[in-house]
């Protein structure tokens, strides 16, 4: 089809990327090589990390779908050390609950592999923090106005942020201490906002292990039809 004509008022012409079809399965699978490669991370070292990185992964992580493009996200980045002792002294203190009486005998057993418990000295060595924030309803001067697919759309950005960060060669943990609402007052966002997910950011300490896992093979999580 012709781009001749002038797009449609509001929108303008997709400008694909045309790769060739050899491109299209190379970088596919370049992609998935450098993603598998990809693991949580409870070891941080203090390591600075480069200005403007975390900029640009949360600029990533922004260009996620969303419904209506409603964007209902916002990305609280901590980098203050007191501030980051207080979000650690408030998580270990959720968490040591999780530990001890929240969590059922099997959620524990399932954690064992992890070698984790309550303590949670990363959120301090970690040089940053992103806390995700998700935005239940839109504040606008005419008053509230609906978002749209909040989960989701927090969901796929939360996704994209963890992949900017492994393409950058940082690493990161899902951090979901339980409750999170002390995020929110501690950073004094508003009341439109909930606290979705942390993510302590650096590098990996030299001394960094990791849990021998395996991913579920391709045919238990993907089937043709």
């Amino acid at each position: 089809m012709s781009k001749t004509n002038q797009p449609k008022e509001g929108f303008k012409f997709f400008e694909p990327n045309n790769f060739s079809e050899d491109q299209v399965i190379y970088r596919s699978a370049q992609f998935f090589h450098e993603l598998n490669g990809r693991r949580s991370i409870r070891e941080f070292s203090d390591k600075k990390i480069p200005e403007g990185v975390i900029e640009n992964i949360v600029k990533t992580a922004s260009t996620a779908p969303s419904g209506a493009h409603k964007q209902p996200w916002f990305f609280a980045v901590v980098t203050s050390a007191e501030m980051k002792k207080r979000i650690r002294e408030a998580a270990e203190k959720e968490e040591y609950e999780n530990y001890h009486g929240r969590m059922s005998e099997e959620w524990l057993k399932d954690l064992e592999k992890f070698d984790t418990n309550w303590k949670k000295p990363f959120l301090e060595i970690a040089p940053a923090l992103i806390i995700i924030f998700k935005q239940t309803y839109e504040e606008t001067f005419e008053g509230k106005a609906k978002n749209y697919y909040v989960n989701e759309s927090v969901g796929i950005a939360a996704g994209m942020l963890i992949s900017a960060i492994h393409h950058a060669g940082l690493v990161t943990l899902t951090h979901t201490p339980s409750p999170l609402n002390f995020l929110a007052e501690l950073l004094g966002r508003p009341q439109n906002e909930k606290p979705y997910l942390l993510l302590p950011i650096g590098f990996p300490s030299k001394e960094a292990q990791v849990p021998l896992l395996e991913r579920k093979a391709l045919a238990e999580v993907m089937k043709e039809y």
